[in-house]
């Protein structure tokens, strides 16, 4: 196994690397990696193994523990409804929280893997994208003949619930922007923007961890969610402060908030150029924006 040095260098080395969004032929791992822990809301132990695949094959998960390990496609059309997370499922198979790492495959450029796992919930790992995005910056990335797909978005697409909105507005350039407004002083209003062809993912976006509420702990908990959260894989904020600081960035939580919603995009497959604008949403209205690009672009 690599060190955690080793792995450091592999991530920084992601910086200069062209924009993963942007490429024109398909991607996949040069080889598998594992990792295993806690699934956040579950509170049980997983173990997962993230294997290249062929081309055209897209991203997908195996449900090892099941009867015929069947697969479930990262895609808009296996969304379950859920809350404070993204499952997906195909029959009576599920998997959640898949939102992390799919995050990081998409920002990285890797378009076709096979995601094997012997239970019903990814592992959290830190709260964040960073472990995943270092496994596959160590094992990396090799091209494959095939030439990924595109679609122009032809106009704007709105999703909105009273003041939180999802959009996808036509661009020259993939570009994500995300607001978040909460009453908590040590979060308030914040805003972040990431432009995939300036910056890296592995630095700017990844390390960002998932944020909660103290007050609100026990009563999810009551409701059978977060049984994995803890303040060593999950910010948590009070009306006092941060309980577990320091922030690996100021604005940590919106950082967070534009990794989910790249995951959840992740479900299109690949991009269409435009700019991703989010304020206040969630989950549910990320995944309902994938649907609705979806019903547009050509088959």
């Amino acid at each position: 196994m690599k060190d955690s040095r080793q792995g450091l260098n592999v991530v920084e080395q992601t910086t200069s690397q062209v924009d993963a969004f942007s490429k024109t032929t398909q991607s996949t791992l040069a080889a598998g990696f594992s990792r295993s822990g806690i699934g956040l809301h579950s509170g049980t132990s997983a173990q997962v193994w993230v294997l290249p695949a062929e081309p055209g094959q897209g991203r997908y998960f195996v449900r090892l523990d099941l009867p015929d390990a069947p697969p479930i496609r990262a895609n808009g059309a296996s969304v379950n409804p859920t809350v404070l997370s993204t499952e997906l499922g195909c029959g009576n198979a599920r998997v959640r929280t898949v939102e992390h790492l799919l995050a990081a495959l998409l920002a990285l450029g890797v378009d076709n893997a096979r995601i094997e796992i012997d239970g019903a919930e990814l592992p959290l790992l830190d709260g964040s994208a960073q472990e995943w995005a270092t496994a596959i910056a160590q094992v990396g990335i090799v091209p494959q003949a095939a030439s990924r797909s595109s679609f122009a978005l032809p106009d704007p697409i709105w999703i909105r619930e009273d003041d939180a909105f999802v959009a996808a507005i036509p661009a020259t350039a993939i570009r994500f922007t995300y607001g978040i407004d909460f009453e908590l002083s040590a979060i308030g209003n914040q805003w972040h923007s990431w432009s995939p062809g300036q910056t890296a993912f592995a630095t700017e976006i990844a390390p960002a961890r998932t944020f909660g509420f103290a007050h609100q702990v026990e009563q999810l908990r009551a409701s059978g969610l977060i049984k994995g959260g803890s303040l060593e894989n999950a910010l948590v904020c009070s009306a006092e402060g941060w309980v577990n600081p320091p922030l690996r960035f100021p604005n940590e939580p919106v950082r967070h908030k534009l990794l989910d919603l790249i995951g959840d995009l992740s479900l299109l497959g690949t991009l269409p150029s435009a700019h991703f604008l989010a304020y206040k949403a969630s989950h549910r209205l990320h995944t309902q924006l994938v649907r609705h690009i979806l019903a547009i672009r050509p088959s």
